[in-house]
């Protein structure tokens, strides 16, 4: 390979990176994870304007990560590849490794205590199949409606005092949510342990388990 080929493929694939380089745009991407949206519910759902959020788009499009249809008037994104999910999630395990500062902040998320190895999708889904476990959804109503673990309860974190009684006896509670940097679940198993109950969170989130071609459930609207 000629080094201007070899410096002209550096430079695409730099253009991933730079992609992924503003915070917003991974929040962004965490959220078309969960499903395609409009420009607007992308900003509604991560806080940011419409514009700003419509020039973090434009970024991730010409980085090829997401890619947009017309619906009318609006402009609905998506995630282009599902194996951006294998990319961001592995920023995370390169990041948890290597930064202190990552380490301090999941350790506070977790009441300052290790927490428990999350639970593989794999043994999970084996566990469903057998009925020995309760399922938590920790993500918004709306993001549940549109898909879910088949049997999950939908709670989110304000909502666990008053489902506690409500949920079965004796079985371990497997708590997930949006993926890589969804930090509800970590959030929720922590509160649970501090009740004396047995929680775990799911390794990945929805979007994972739905990529690994499992059943996922719908609420009809």
């Amino acid at each position: 390979m000629s080094t201007s080929a070899k410096a002209a493929l550096l430079e695409e694939y730099a253009l991933v990176a730079r992609a992924l380089s503003a915070p917003a745009r991974l929040v962004i991407l965490e959220q078309l994870a969960q499903g395609e949206r409009a420009v607007e519910g992308v900003a509604a759902k991560t806080g940011l304007t419409v514009a700003n959020c419509s020039q973090h788009l434009q970024h991730l499009r010409r980085a090829g990560l997401v890619t947009n249809r017309r619906a009318g008037k609006a402009v609905i994104y998506r995630l282009t590849d599902p194996r951006t999910l294998a990319l961001i999630d592995l920023l995370r395990l390169v990041a948890e490794r290597n930064l202190a500062q990552v380490e301090h902040i999941l350790r506070g998320l977790s009441g300052s205590e290790d927490a428990p190895e999350p639970v593989s999708r794999q043994d999970l889904a084996a566990r469903l199949a057998e009925g020995s476990v309760t399922v938590l959804d920790l993500r918004p109503a709306d993001e549940y409606a549109a898909g879910h673990i088949p049997g999950a309860v939908n709670a989110m974190l304000a909502d666990l005092e008053r489902i506690i009684p409500t949920l079965a006896q004796g079985t371990e509670i497997i708590a997930y949510c949006r993926g890589p940097y969804c930090i509800y679940a970590h959030q929720a198993v922590a509160a649970l342990r501090k009740r004396g109950l047995n929680a775990r969170r799911m390794d990945g989130g929805l979007p994972e388990w739905r990529e690994d071609g499992r059943m996922v459930e719908t609420v009809a609207g």
